[in-house]
């Protein structure tokens, strides 16, 4: 045994060496192993059976409507063949040209080719969801009117001095409030002090308008509210969708908007599609007609009582709707107080209203219909984890550069602590600019998303497209184009096949974290900026969570390999405790932690104090929360929060613990373990508990290769390595230290592995650790390049001794070419060439098919573009490598020649700056095998040689 670890070592970096042999010398080593004759796999090494919710699903845009039932069959079946598991059609405005072929949202020829869709999706294996509307966020239709559309708030106020009337005129159906506040020197009240007592002259509103009211002694300044329509329509929407967006601050709203659905679905007799969908909130609304009786129902007082305060922003324009601009200004005087506590009760009236009324009724709409429902709550001023929750598939979005794994957790972090089993993403949104995004570039957002939590991703996306309309098609302004037309589609089965098998891990078993995070949501509405009246917390400006102690909180704890879920007072309220740990329907959790916040809601605190008691640690970052949120009975609320903050013991209290600090100490005096991977930079993980063990998927994010011994903050008698690119697992080699578990990995940049811990000693075959030779040779000769794939024409064939982009070598018609490539080389090994060989082809633009001697050694998506080959011969070799581009060459000639392509209503096609798009002026982009393509011999150790 021991020459062949020395076999092993020879050749290896000297890092490697010492770490290997002197962790041999100090802890057990364990190589487990299977028997030498085993005929199939245990199941350990097995991976899931591949379900149409494990396979990358798609957005599938409907130009129109503009479907016919042959089109759609084929496109279905590109989809299938490429490794999709469903689609999702979201109906958006049409093509020029095609206009005769358009179809009426929801008309009976709609729901004719809905219903021949979901068939054929059917009997493909696939999936279908929808858009509850077109566009988005909803949509507006032939129902959704004045009342409920977005909607914004208008104030109107009036000096009328002593003993004067009203001269205005106010319409008694619009007025939703008219208040008269005496003393017109000094309407604001302090947080201590009411200095006039309002009168509310609604009711004293004539039918001709007039006011039937004189002012006091004092004179008075008096307030009108209404409301305005606001002007934003549905974004996009399709022929039948065309309307005010909807109102989720309304109720009454969305049994109105689903009119129209409601309709069509109880005619159709058709297949139904899985899910309704909402898209990302985008609405505009800060303001409804029922809002103030909502107000008081929920907290206790009239919002009309407290105008001064709530309208004192220096932004809000009289007569007009509220000031949007992004405005950083706390609110810290006595006066300036009153307003923030008014404000933090009005944005939580919002929250609630679209928690416990608006989403509801379409979660609960879908599901009497037999749908399951996908929200996308972020953009929301609500509750987002909330929010979230409501649906069967919390979904969340990366766009472009806005990729803040922490912000990703809000909603895998609903769904955990929910229980729900699926965490969706809007996946591949304008990566880079159109036509130049690689499957690399989608391979590295997706191991991002993993690791934030999501497991079933929604590609953004493929635009239906009829196979009469010329190249490039019907294409979507903000989509990836992961679509056939596309020439990076040749190889998107490879990338597919990778999503299925990480979402089939990522789908099983349960969330493993170990931490409840708590989000002090009152204390940021109360804090935030009295501008804009709503703070929208979406994925692209993120101030309102990278600013805030529950960023800071969360990037300490990520940073740091603390496995964690982010949770609500709401989600709290219904948490119990069990056997000293925190347990929620979605599983238990050992801590609760509260990141540092001012103010904290009086039962959130007693439901902490009492979950303390009853077994459960609580962490409170810093120091205790000061004060209660909010106005409503603020007395009252502030005694009992001072009684039970007096009374609070840090330390042990009751059966559970209260710790007050430094949150990583306080974690290690709770005994919550950190993985302590993620201190090699870059390294980035996320973990699954099933009955016996657990599914670590871990990705390299960094530039560097690792290949060293990783710990694992988990007890193990045995490791499976799964690689879910090439599907191989095997046995991984695994050592006890003074420090616990470690498991020995090899990941190049960009690369990831799945690692499965298990109680029980292992059997199969073992995982091969390859250490290539430090010296190469340069494979030369006459290649030939043959063009099999692609446009405009395929250029003639050509040899070259040199490898380098076909767009320089090829000719004028290899330019314009975008598609795939063949390069053929005839070679002898190199002298003495080892049983196995790495082939490293050096650059590629962009993915390639390796074959060797007639063997396929499968697609290579990523940089280091390397395969270890197995048949190598001492002549006569023939290496074949089919390199496919991207399709940014073909744009460009396009634009070059001026050929009109660009032929779409509404937005028609933009580029990531939202400007119009032209290609003509690129430069060339390097397509092809650019190489050098090299051989290095390859030592391996596998698990019988470490016995």
């Amino acid at each position: 045994m021991w020459c062949r670890i020395v076999c092993f070592l020879n050749g290896s970096s000297a890092r490697v060496q010492g770490a290997f042999l002197g962790s041999f010398l100090a802890a057990t080593f364990l190589f487990v192993h299977a028997p030498a004759k085993a005929q199939s796999k245990p199941a350990a090494h097995n991976w899931p059976v591949i379900t149409r919710e494990q396979r990358p699903w798609a957005y599938w845009w409907w130009m129109g409507s503009a479907v016919d039932k042959t089109n759609l069959t084929r496109e279905l079946t590109r989809y299938r063949d490429a490794g999709y598991g469903g689609v999702h059609i979201i109906p958006i405005y049409g093509a020029k040209g095609w206009e005769t072929n358009y179809i009426s949202y929801l008309s009976p020829r709609w729901m004719e080719m809905l219903d021949h869709t979901v068939r054929e999706a059917k009997r493909l294996d696939l999936g279908v969801d929808m858009t509850t509307g077109t566009g988005w966020c909803f949509g507006g239709g032939p129902y959704v009117g004045e009342q409920e559309g977005n909607a914004n708030v208008v104030v109107k106020t009036f000096d009328v001095a002593a003993g004067e009337k009203l001269a205005e005129k106010f319409d008694p159906k619009k007025t939703q409030a008219l208040v008269a506040f005496p003393d017109s020197r000094s309407p604001l009240s302090t947080i201590n002090h009411q200095p006039s007592t309002p009168l509310d002259l609604t009711s004293q509103i004539l039918p001709d308008g007039s006011v039937s009211w004189t002012a006091p002694e004092s004179g008075a300044k008096v307030y009108a509210i209404s409301q305005k329509l606001n002007a934003q329509k549905v974004k996009r929407p399709a022929l039948g969708g065309e309307g005010p967006m909807l109102n989720l601050i309304y109720s009454n709203a969305m049994p109105v908007f689903l009119r129209s659905h409601t309709e069509a679905f109880a005619k159709y007799r058709g297949a139904k599609p899985r899910a309704q969908y909402h898209d990302s909130y985008e609405y505009k609304s800060d303001w409804s007609p029922d809002f103030f009786a909502q107000f008081e129902r929920r907290r206790g007082y009239k919002l009309q009582t407290e105008l001064p305060a709530f309208f004192a922003s220096d932004g809000m324009r009289r007569g007009n709707e509220s000031d949007s601009r992004n405005t950083e200004r706390l609110l810290t005087s006595s006066a300036t107080e009153r307003t923030a506590r008014v404000l933090a009760d009005y944005r939580q009236t919002v929250s609630d209203i679209m928690v416990e009324d608006s989403l509801p009724q379409w979660v609960k709409w879908s599901h009497d219909r037999g749908f399951i429902t996908r929200n996308e709550a972020h953009g929301s001023p609500g509750n987002l984890l909330d929010l979230y929750a409501l649906a069967d598939v919390p979904e969340t979005e990366m766009f472009r550069l806005d990729r803040n794994k922490l912000i990703s957790k809000f909603a895998s972090s609903a769904a955990h602590v929910a229980g729900r089993k699926f965490v969706g993403c809007e996946t591949g949104t304008w990566l880079k600019e159109h036509f130049t995004e690689t499957l690399a570039d989608m391979k590295y957002l997706l191991d991002d998303l993993f690791v934030s939590g999501v497991n079933h991703v929604f590609y953004h996306g493929t635009c239906y497209s009829p196979d009469e309309a010329p190249w490039p098609g019907w294409v979507f302004y903000a989509s990836y184009e992961m679509n056939p037309r596309n020439a990076v589609w040749r190889d998107a089965r490879a990338l597919n096949d990778y999503v299925a098998r990480c979402q089939s891990i990522l789908q099983s078993g349960k969330s493993d974290n170990d931490i409840l995070l708590y989000w002090p949501i009152n204390d940021f509405w109360q804090k935030a900026s009295a501008v804009p009246l709503l703070p929208h917390m979406t994925v692209h400006a993120r101030g309102w969570f990278e600013s805030q102690s529950i960023g800071h909180t969360a990037e300490q704890l990520w940073q740091r390999g603390y496995a964690f879920d982010y949770v609500s007072d709401r989600q709290l309220a219904a948490a119990k405790n069990s056997g000293g740990e925190v347990k929620v329907p979605g599983g238990n959790y050992r801590v609760i932690v509260v990141p540092q916040c001012d103010v904290i809601s009086l039962p959130t605190l007693e439901k902490l104090v009492a979950l303390a008691k009853l077994g459960a640690t609580v962490i409170f970052s810093g120091e205790l929360p000061k004060d209660v949120p909010g106005l409503g009975d603020l007395e009252n609320r502030r005694a009992k929060f001072a009684a039970l903050i007096s009374q609070m013991t840090v330390g042990q209290v009751g059966k559970g613990r209260i710790l007050v600090g430094d949150v990583e100490s306080a974690l290690a005096q709770a005994g919550v373990a950190r993985e302590k991977m993620v201190d090699h930079e870059g390294l980035f993980y996320i973990r699954r508990s099933f009955d016996g063990g657990r599914n670590y998927f871990i990705a390299n994010r960094s530039e560097r290769a690792i290949e060293r011994w990783l710990p694992l903050a988990t007890a193990a008698r045995s490791v499976v390595l799964m690689d879910a690119m090439t599907g191989r697992t095997g046995n991984g080699a695994l050592r006890n230290t003074a420090a616990g578990v470690e498991v020995f990995v090899q990941l190049q940049p960009g690369e990831s592995i799945i690692v499965r811990t298990s109680n029980r000693a292992a059997t199969g075959a073992n995982w091969s650790y390859e250490q290539p030779a430090r010296s190469s040779e340069l494979l030369v000769g006459n290649w030939r390049v043959d063009f099999i794939l692609g446009g405009p024409q395929l250029p003639a064939s050509f040899t070259s001794h040199e490898l380098g982009s076909w767009a320089a070598l090829g000719g004028d018609a290899a330019k314009a070419f975008s598609g795939t490539a063949r390069y053929t080389l005839k070679f002898d090994a190199p002298s003495k060439p080892g049983k196995t060989v790495s082939l490293d082809l050096g650059q590629v633009a962009q993915s390639a098919r390796v074959k060797l001697n007639g063997k396929s050694f499968g697609t290579l998506l990523i940089p280091p573009y390397r395969v270890t080959v197995d048949n190598l011969k001492p002549t006569g070799n023939e290496l074949e490598v089919e390199v496919t581009s991207t399709s940014a060459n073909r744009i460009r000639d396009l634009d070059q020649r001026g050929v009109k392509w660009q032929t779409f209503h509404d937005i028609n096609f933009v580029n990531q700056d939202y400007k119009p798009f032209n290609a003509a002026n690129w430069p060339l982009a390097n397509a092809g095998l650019l190489g050098p393509v090299t051989l290095r011999e390859v030592t391996a150790l596998n698990g019988e040689e470490g016995k």
